[in-house]
C-alpha cells in the first residue's frame, strides 16, 4: 500500500499495525476530537428525507448562514466541496500572476493546485537549515567526511518581513497559511496586511483560525470588503471534526466568486454537508467548549513531550504540534503503530523537515497522556 502524502489515512495505518482501523487512534490528522457536534449529527439525520431532491445550486441558505456568521453580504461567500477544491479555483487565478510567493513547509495541496496549472512558485522556507558534518563508509570500507544540509529548529515567532520581499515584482501572488501548517505559527492581522497593499493577489488559508478564541484569532475576514484582491478559504470539516463531509467555503469578492462558479461543476456540496455546515456554525457552546479544551490540553502534551529526551516540540497556536526529533521520525511511527496502535504524521512528504520531524493532533487529556507514555517508550527502545 503506497505511503500517505497526507494524514488521517486509516486503512494503511492499519495495514502497518496488523489490526483493525477502529483500533487506531489517530494522532495524524489535525480533527478536533470533541466532534461532531450532536447539533451537527441531529441536522444530518433530519437531513436525510431530502437526499432525493437535488441540491440547491446557489447555496442561498447556507451562504446566508455564513454571510451572517461573518457579518458580510451573502454574495462574499462560496461554499465548496471542503477548502480543497476552493484551493484549486484560487490556485487557477494564482497561476495568473507572474510569481506567486509560497510560505514553506507547505501543505501538499498547495502544490498539487498550484502546478496543476503551472504556476510560477517562489518557496520561501520557514525552516532553516544548517550543515552537519557526517561521516560516511564507501564499499571499500573507507571513511570520508561529507557536509550534509539537515533541518534546524526555527525559532518563533519569524515576521514575514524577513520571509517576503519588501518590494515584489508586479503582478504577483502571495499563498499564505495562518496559523500556518505544520508549524502551528500564527502571524498577526496587522502583519499581513501591507502585503495587501503589495501583491496583486493575495490568498489566505485560515482552515485553522476557527481554534482560536475570537479575542485571539488573526482572521482577515473583517478586511475583505476593502480589498478585492484578497481571498479567504476556511474550513468546517477539521473544528467541527467533518473530514469525511467535505465543506469548506471561500470569502472574497463578489465578481471573482461568480468566476468559480463558472468554472466548477453544479453542486459541489451535498445536501447533508450544507445542512451540517448550517448548524454547525451556529452551535455556540461547541465552539466554546473547543476553546475551553485545547489550551490546556495542548499545553500539558508539549510538557510530556519536551519531558521525553531528544524532543523539542514547537509551540504553534493551533491544534497540533510540530516536533523535532533526534531519531528518525519514520522509524518512530512505525514503532508507535506496530506495538501501540497510535499513528503521528510523518514529515517526509514536507521536502524542508524531512525525517527529522514530526507532527501530532492534540487530543483528549487521556489520549494524549498515552501518546506521551508510548512515545517515551518507543524511544527508550531505539537508544
Amino acid at each position: 500500500m503506497t505511503r500517505p502524502k497526507h494524514g488521517g489515512n486509516l486503512a494503511w495505518a492499519a495495514a502497518i499495525a496488523g489490526c483493525p482501523a477502529s483500533f487506531i487512534r489517530d494522532f495524524s490528522a489535525s480533527i478536533n476530537p470533541l466532534g461532531p457536534p450532536q447539533r451537527v449529527l441531529n441536522a444530518i439525520e433530519q437531513g436525510l428525507q431530502q437526499l432525493k431532491s437535488y441540491p440547491d445550486p446557489d447555496y442561498f441558505e447556507l451562504r446566508s448562514s455564513l454571510a451572517q456568521y461573518h457579518q458580510l453580504e451573502t454574495n462574499y461567500i462560496l461554499p465548496g466541496n471542503g477548502s480543497a477544491e476552493l484551493l484549486t479555483w484560487a490556485s487557477r487565478e494564482l497561476a495568473q500572476q507572474k510569481v506567486t510567493y509560497l510560505i514553506t513547509p507547505a501543505f501538499g495541496d498547495y502544490w498539487r493546485a498550484l502546478k496543476a496549472f503551472n504556476t510560477n512558485i517562489f518557496p520561501h522556507s520557514l525552516i532553516p537549515v544548517s550543515p552537519r558534518l557526517c561521516t560516511d563508509i564507501s564499499s571499500a570500507g573507507n571513511k570520508f567526511p561529507r557536509r550534509v544540509l539537515v533541518p534546524a529548529s526555527p525559532h518563533f515567532p519569524i515576521p514575514l518581513s524577513s520571509l517576503l520581499p519588501d518590494k515584489p515584482p508586479d503582478n504577483s501572488g502571495l499563498l499564505l497559511n495562518n496559523p500556518h501548517n505544520p508549524t502551528g505559527m500564527l502571524w498577526t492581522r496587522a502583519e499581513i496586511l501591507p502585503y495587501l497593499e503589495k501583491f496583486a493577489l493575495v490568498v489566505v488559508d485560515e482552515a485553522f483560525m476557527d481554534f482560536l478564541p475570537p479575542h485571539q484569532e488573526q482572521s482577515l475576514i473583517s478586511l475583505i470588503t476593502d480589498f478585492s484582491n484578497l481571498v479567504i478559504l476556511r474550513s468546517l470539516t477539521k473544528f467541527y471534526s467533518l473530514p469525511g463531509l467535505r465543506i469548506g467555503y471561500a470569502i472574497a469578492h463578489p465578481k471573482r466568486l461568480q468566476r468559480w462558479q463558472q468554472w466548477r461543476d453544479p453542486w459541489s456540496v451535498n445536501i447533508l454537508a450544507a445542512l451540517a455546515a448550517e448548524a454547525a456554525i451556529q452551535d455556540r457552546e461547541f465552539q466554546q467548549q473547543t476553546w475551553d479544551w485545547l489550551p490546556s490540553a495542548r499545553a500539558k502534551l508539549i510538557q510530556g513531550l519536551a519531558s521525553i529526551p531528544g524532543l523539542k516540540p514547537l509551540e504553534g497556536a493551533a491544534n497540533f504540534l510540530l516536533v523535532p526529533t533526534k531519531m528518525s521520525g519514520q522509524q518512530l511511527q512505525q514503532t508507535l503503530l506496530r506495538q501501540y496502535h497510535i499513528l503521528i504524521r510523518d514529515c517526509l512528504s514536507f521536502p524542508e523537515l524531512g525525517d527529522r520531524y514530526f507532527r501530532i493532533a492534540v487530543r483528549s487529556p487521556e489520549e494524549n497522556q498515552q501518546l506521551i507514555e508510548a512515545m517515551e517508550q518507543a524511544i527508550f527502545q531505539e537508544s
